[in-house]
């Protein structure tokens, strides 16, 4: 099977929305852990809220990116759908869990009433997104959904992540004939989910550009470290990219040219899967990277410049992390102007600026590219 080959206008990305998902709530407590510890009189919301999302939903109609955005209504994925990546057993035990009513399934991540209704909806959705790029009625879709996915791994939840949203839209691609499918995740946390259910295949190559954060306990067993590459036929596919915290705008670019780029040129894939979380800003509670806007607007031209090349400018964008409840939705914005290729930002950034420290960032990319090089046998030429 060959890549589609049909010419919709360049100028439009087509959204996958629904507001179903606004439907999980997760709580207040102290950050992420639903405690109330007695003695704080204002008790903040999950970060995983509604409102991020809000906030997304609303830049893209009405900021001035609307002209290039197409809505498409979402819709809710068939228990049946979701054996292509998790297996039957987990998904029971979400079942189960949704008819109980609530259920911590592991740190911080609380399956409520409206949780698993809100879960299924970002799964389909995102499924929808895929189905209209295979069916070639768009080159550039983005599945705006949550719950998040990138951390559900094929048994079990992880990181307020259920469904792994990316993971079943890849599955789709490689079952209606697209052998090779990159995946390209710049969330500032590993995606571990996703990797783990590619971690023996070589038909996927997933790059996760990351904080180095480390495993965070038996949820999340991945280190995301630069020795986690796969098994099997996946040897060498799957590939980390831990950067140090506050790599900011100037690391990121270099970590794309150097390592990103390289690698994805190597792989030649028909399909890329581009997984975007907003916590890698310089403003997110869950995050230390510093990117700011001109950072998210760059990444975003260049995975667009891969897709001309490789895949006829098709990309599949996934929602994930983002929790700053304002700057996500401008950096979000940056993003999809970088893909869109648009000539000019559309949007000043209202408040970034950190200073970045660019030059141990280099040093470790470099070393990673070394790494690589030593170890990865589809790498040597790199």
């Amino acid at each position: 099977m060959t890549s589609p080959s049909f010419s919709p206008p360049l100028d439009l990305i087509h959204v996958f929305w629904h507001e179903g998902m606004l439907a999980h709530d997760a709580g207040t407590g102290v950050f992420d852990t639903g405690m109330d510890p007695g003695f704080l009189e204002v008790l903040e919301k999950h970060p995983e809220n509604a409102e991020r999302v809000r906030n997304m939903v609303s830049i893209l109609r009405k900021g001035p990116i609307s002209p290039f955005v197409s809505w498409h209504v979402g819709r809710p994925a068939h228990v049946s759908e979701l054996f292509s990546f998790h297996s039957s057993e987990y998904i029971e035990e979400l079942v189960q869990a949704n008819g109980a009513g609530s259920k911590e399934l592991c740190a911080g991540t609380f399956l409520k009433p409206g949780s698993w209704g809100a879960a299924l909806l970002a799964a389909g959705t995102t499924l929808s997104a895929m189905k209209y790029i295979l069916d070639g009625h768009g080159k550039l879709a983005y599945a705006l959904v949550r719950p998040p996915g990138h951390h559900a791994q094929p048994c079990q939840a992880d990181g307020y992540c259920f469904l792994n949203n990316a993971g079943l839209a890849v599955q789709l691609a490689l079952d209606s004939g697209f052998r090779k499918v990159a995946i390209i995740d710049i969330d500032v946390h590993y995606g571990n989910g996703t990797a783990e259910g590619f971690y023996r295949s070589d038909n996927v190559l997933t790059v996760s550009l990351h904080m180095n954060h480390g495993s965070w306990g038996p949820s999340h067993p991945q280190s995301g470290s630069i020795d986690e590459v796969g098994e099997g036929n996946g040897f060498g596919y799957n590939l980390n990219i831990p950067l140090p915290n506050g790599t900011g705008d100037e690391g990121y670019a270099y970590a794309m040219k150097e390592l990103v780029v390289p690698a994805v040129q190597v792989f030649k894939p028909m399909l890329i899967v581009l997984v975007v979380g907003q916590d890698s800003s310089a403003f997110d509670p869950n995050g230390r990277q510093c990117l700011t806007m001109e950072g998210y607007r760059k990444i975003g031209q260049i995975v667009c410049r891969l897709a001309d090349t490789y895949t006829n400018g098709c990309i599949l964008i996934v929602q994930e992390g983002g929790y700053h409840v304002t700057y996500s939705a401008y950096c979000l914005h940056a993003t999809l102007e970088g893909v869109l290729k648009l000539p000019a930002p559309l949007l000043s950034d209202p408040i970034a600026y950190y200073p970045e420290d660019k030059a141990y960032t280099f040093k470790v990319v470099d070393a990673i590219k070394k790494h690589w090089k030593e170890s990865i046998p589809f790498l040597k030429e790199l």
